[in-house]
């Protein structure tokens, strides 16, 4: 049996958590508004919220020309999967009673259209991937979170530092997106990526901005840093770095705001 990660045990009849398989189209739908709604929890949780800012987008798995995402200006720790929003790519609302971000779907309906592959996306205005987005520069592999990153994250220098709210801006940004799991956008902060589902997106999202505050870290010890190889980074990077990786990743966040915050379901 091929094993889609080294962590899959061997010995037979052991529980090993695994990606949902769904009947129907409205099954695999609740499932991702469920995913992004306790996503948006999490978010609040991690304290990634800074007032109106940030956004969380998935395809909707019927009509994938349209997003689900959180309602503008609503606190990420309230966030239910009633609330949400269903968006189409010129920012009208198609479901939901409340107004959606500009910015949030200049750049999201830009990067789902630029990008069929990208299924989800996560941004916010975090401390530590704002800080480094203000040096204008790539992450170094210096730790094994860094290195599922090696090969697959970029530096967008258009509209940097600027509010994207125009959709010429938005599709400037999501064109440098291509396949990469984060995006450091200079001045303004990070972006991630899933291809398989939420849970992707926004774990991506947990681990660069981790490596953003260990490297910051890092560099305020004034001593060189010791890089991990070419080679090394790699081998990292293929069991670390795959969409489900991610996912397993993702499975003790959401049952701890699972058992926590039951509500996010109504």
């Amino acid at each position: 049996m091929n094993k889609r990660s080294v962590y899959e045990p061997d010995q037979a009849g052991l529980y090993f958590p695994t990606p949902p398989r769904f009947a129907t189209l409205v099954e695999e739908r609740l499932h991702r508004k469920q995913r992004l709604a306790a996503a948006c929890r999490v978010f609040a949780r991690f304290r990634y919220e800074y007032g109106f800012a940030g956004h969380i987008t998935v395809r909707d798995p019927e009509h994938t020309n349209l997003y689900w995402t959180n309602p503008f200006a609503m606190d990420f720790g309230r966030v239910k999967v009633s609330d949400l929003l269903l968006v189409d790519h010129t920012g009208a609302v198609r479901e939901g009673a409340w107004a959606v971000n500009r910015a949030g779907f200049v750049l999201h309906a830009a990067i789902h259209e630029a990008n069929p592959h990208v299924l989800a996306s996560c941004h916010a205005h975090t401390t530590h991937g704002m800080a480094w987005a203000a040096l204008g520069r790539k992450l170094d592999p210096i730790t094994q979170t860094a290195a599922s990153f090696y090969s697959d994250h970029a530096l967008i220098t258009e509209q940097a530092g600027a509010v994207v709210v125009e959709r010429d801006a938005g599709h400037e940004v999501a064109a440098v997106f291509g396949e990469n799991k984060i995006v450091i956008h200079q001045n303004h902060g990070l972006f991630s990526a899933g291809r398989d589902s939420v849970d992707e997106a926004v774990w991506w999202f947990i681990a660069a901005e981790r490596a953003c505050e260990i490297q910051l870290l890092a560099e305020a010890t004034g001593h060189p840093l010791k890089l991990i190889s070419p080679e090394a980074a790699m081998h990292s990077s293929e069991h670390l770095g795959t969409p489900f990786s991610a996912w397993l990743h993702f499975q003790p966040i959401y049952d701890a705001i699972c058992r926590s915050d039951p509500d996010l379901f109504d």
